[in-house]
């Protein structure tokens, strides 16, 4: 690396969980080289989690969403670039340094670059998608804007029933409003959870008053003076609505990496220390697909704080030439009102299920196997059941199903092997 290239040191694009945790890793890794962090977001770095929990609920603050205290990145000798967004990137050649041009015409030397610039909402294309009142969640302009909205809203229409879906619609629940779940998919979270979750997730927000249909797809929108007044559904029928949210899904951002040529497949593509295709570029967060963090297999994507901390510490040890290896794995999480559902493994391609406990007693969990092995939990209300997968699977403990199915026998209990 030449004396201009070092001079010129680290870029981050995108102020993200996993952004924040890279710059705070390097530093911590004792790496003195400059580091910029760069996000298109005028707001310092921020958690986005809470923004469809507590913060729509109105039980946390803008303040208290903050990663890090104002003085954090001066202190650590880190330049904070906020409201810019970067469109147009030239990796090092030779002697020269790589740069970065902002949207506003600012240019950003590196030595090395890290892509942690996260996803975008899925957008609905129908007509009248574009109508006032109708909004998506995933930054906190969007959420300030949904949670103002609702104070005045009396039917709100949540087209969506995955994670952010649900914790929207119990927010608004819980302010009083007439809620409607539209999900086009013939269950709940389907993509995560096994049936019985989904059932128990759909009954149990009906009890608590909101309707949920299924199998039913949005096809347009009607409203009056460019304000949304009523959902249009593929069956025929229409829902009336003076606030609409949209959550199905969102896209990772891959736009720069396909810029710069690196190999996307549903996201940007790293090995397990999150290098990309190309040697001097790394990439974490919700805009990557990476190999599975337990087996190692195929490509996964995660959307989740835990993978995004996870895979920016590694990204860390990567640029800083400290290669880590860590078994890391993934866990999630779900508060929907008084329902607190908590992930940990990933289920896809389960054979084998078992059910812990009572749904209709709204305290249980499932266990999922593939040939026997131990692959992941859901738990509703049942964090011991959580924390003991957790562990097993941390430390390869197994967890047979034939010995898991009695709820009155702690799972804790089952892991007192020499392995543990």
């Amino acid at each position: 690396m030449t004396h201009a290239q070092r001079e010129a040191g680290t870029l981050v694009v995108g102020a993200s969980q996993a952004g924040v945790q890279l710059v705070a890793s390097l530093r911590q890794l004792g790496d003195t080289a400059p580091i910029t962090l760069v996000g298109a977001e005028a707001h310092p770095p921020y958690q986005r989690p809470p923004l469809s929990k507590e913060f729509l609920a109105g039980t946390t603050t803008q303040d208290g969403l903050a990663f890090r205290t104002p003085s954090f990145y001066a202190d650590h000798d880190i330049d904070l670039v906020c409201g810019e967004r970067v469109v147009d990137v030239a990796l090092p050649a030779g002697e020269r340094p790589g740069v970065a041009r902002t949207s506003s015409g600012r240019e950003l030397p590196f030595a090395r670059l890290a892509l942690t610039v996260g996803a975008r909402p899925r957008r609905l294309d129908v007509p009248g998608a574009d109508l006032d009142g109708i909004l998506y969640l995933r930054d906190l302009d969007d959420a300030i804007a949904l949670r103002d909205r609702l104070t005045e809203a009396s039917r709100v229409v949540v087209v969506g029933g995955g994670f952010i879906g649900l914790e929207a619609v119990a927010a608004a629940r819980a302010k009083g409003k007439d809620v409607v779940v539209v999900e086009a998919a013939d269950r709940l979270v389907g993509r995560a959870v096994a049936p019985v979750v989904s059932d128990f997730l759909r009954e149990a927000h009906e009890r608590r008053g909101s309707t949920v249909l299924l199998s039913t797809g949005v096809v347009g929108f009607r409203g009056a003076d460019g304000h949304v007044e009523e959902v249009e559904l593929a069956d025929g029928r229409s829902l009336p609505a003076d606030l609409v949210m949209v959550g199905i899904g969102v896209v990772p951002r891959t736009e720069l990496a396909e810029q710069l040529g690196l190999e996307c497949d549903g996201g940007i593509v790293v090995d397990a220390h999150a290098r990309t295709s190309a040697p001097s570029v790394v990439a974490a967060g919700d805009c990557t697909v990476l190999p599975h963090p337990l087996t190692g297999e195929g490509r996964v994507r995660l959307e989740s704080v835990p993978s995004a901390v996870a895979q920016a510490t590694l990204a860390a040890a990567t640029l800083a030439g400290r290669e880590a290896h860590a078994r890391s794995v993934p866990w999630f999480w779900s508060n929907q009102g008084d329902l607190k559902l908590q992930i940990a493994g990933l289920s896809t391609g389960f054979d084998e299920h078992v059910v812990r406990g009572n749904p209709d007693t709204e305290s249980f969990s499932v266990l999922y196997y593939r040939r026997g092995a131990l692959l992941a939990v859901d738990a509703v209300n049942a964090p011991a059941d959580y924390l003991a997968v957790r562990k097993a699977l941390t430390h390869d403990i197994p967890l047979p199903a034939e010995l898991v199915a009695d709820a009155g026998t702690p799972l804790k209990t089952l892991l007192a092997t020499p392995a543990a």
